[in-house]
């Protein structure tokens, strides 16, 4: 009998005005890229520090992730235009059947200028992981996705953004 395992992540992106009317959703499946491979195998076969706060990023260039971006050079465009001070944490319910999730406590972002937003991050640790646009601050890129469908949104536009991970059973 074998078992595997595949990291297999959803981001979904809802798009409301500033009334909390839904104008719209896209979902998009991610690649955890290698930097946040590496991650998990030094966390748990070497030893390493794990990052324990994650931060949830949104992308304004039109970029489809491959998997070498890192946290220092992540190829895509950080979104700041948006009125929170810090970029959301990603915080996670508890892992249940081999997925973990955040839709409970959904990642917001109040946008404050018109942008098109292409795609999504996860990015950790470092010394100013919560930094906007920081990419000096030494941290680790989990995983990036390309939307399905690039959400154009304007000031005022109240943005939530979920992402599930599965590492179930591949059958392998």
């Amino acid at each position: 009998m074998k078992h595997g395992a595949k990291f297999k992540g959803i981001f979904t992106l809802e798009v409301f005005d500033k009334n909390g009317k839904k104008i719209s959703e896209t979902k998009s499946k991610n690649i955890v890229v290698d930097e946040g491979r590496d991650s998990i195998l030094n966390v748990y076969l070497h030893g390493s520090t794990q990052i324990t706060t994650w931060y949830c990023v949104l992308f304004e260039n039109d970029f489809t992730p491959d998997g070498d971006e890192t946290y220092a050079v992540p190829g895509y465009t950080e979104c700041e235009a948006y009125d929170e001070g810090t970029r959301p944490e990603y915080e996670e319910a508890a892992a249940s059947s081999q997925s973990i999730t955040n839709t409970a406590n959904k990642a917001q972002f109040t946008m404050n200028a018109s942008k098109t937003i292409y795609g999504a991050a996860l990015v950790g640790g470092g010394t100013d992981g919560n930094t906007k646009g920081d990419v000096a601050g030494g941290g680790t890129l989990f995983c990036a996705a390309k939307f399905t469908s690039s959400q154009a949104v304007i000031d005022g536009n109240i943005l939530n953004l979920t992402y599930e991970i599965s590492a179930a059973d591949d059958g392998v």
